[in-house]
């Protein structure tokens, strides 16, 4: 069995090249039929931190709550769920449109295949970019509290839309890869190094 979801794509590489997280998720946004251009999610909607050396340490965002850089940066970072979450919910809010952003992360796949995948709802999903492996580091301290945080380095992002047997089936966006079918237990094994995180949306009733 295989189980396809047809989603209107969009290549990162040149314009956006740390920009995972909004390019799948602006994809998913255009599936759903939400007029939203990279530079309105980007530059409006997104919430960014420039890092900043102070006193010869390096200080930068928390990941969990800002892009840490800016995805227009080959030399930025990225952002993690709750941020993409939160860009959604203010998103829908802002355009009055009927939909809510859900952090999935923690979720088994295998649970975000049932619940969303087979109901026709693509998912923004953490792996690592080409599926190489995860490396720990670098380091900076945050704005925020001074405390240390430790980025995941090959971090990638990309909208889940299907699968079979053997593969889960994305909309890459690095490298025009196009909607590509990987491993699907190294794909789970990738997600699992990256705090297993995902982002879904359900339509409110």
């Amino acid at each position: 069995m295989k189980k396809l979801i047809n989603v209107p794509y969009i290549d990162q590489t040149k314009d956006w090249p740390t920009g995972c997280e909004s390019v799948s998720t602006v994809m998913l946004l255009k599936y759903l039929g939400i007029r939203i251009d990279m530079e309105e999610f980007v530059d409006i909607y997104l919430p960014k931190c420039d890092f900043k050396e102070v006193d010869g340490e390096l200080y930068g965002a928390n990941p969990n709550k800002e892009f840490a850089g800016n995805p227009r940066d080959t030399e930025s970072f990225g952002c993690y769920a709750p941020v993409i979450e939160n860009t959604l919910n203010k998103i829908f809010k802002d355009k009055q449109l009927n939909y809510e952003a859900i952090n999935l992360t923690g979720y088994d796949t295998q649970f975000i295949l049932n619940e969303y995948i087979d109901k026709d709802i693509p998912v923004v999903y953490w792996t690592s970019i080409d599926l190489k492996p995860t490396i720990v580091g670098p380091e900076w301290k945050l704005f925020e509290n001074g405390e240390i945080f430790t980025w995941i380095s090959n971090e990638h992002c990309m909208l889940l839309v299907g699968y079979d047997e053997d593969k889960l089936y994305f909309n890459d966006p690095w490298h025009n890869h196009g909607t590509i079918g990987y491993d699907k237990e190294l794909v789970i094994k990738r997600h699992r190094e990256q705090y297993q995180m995902a982002v879904g949306i359900k339509r409110l009733v």
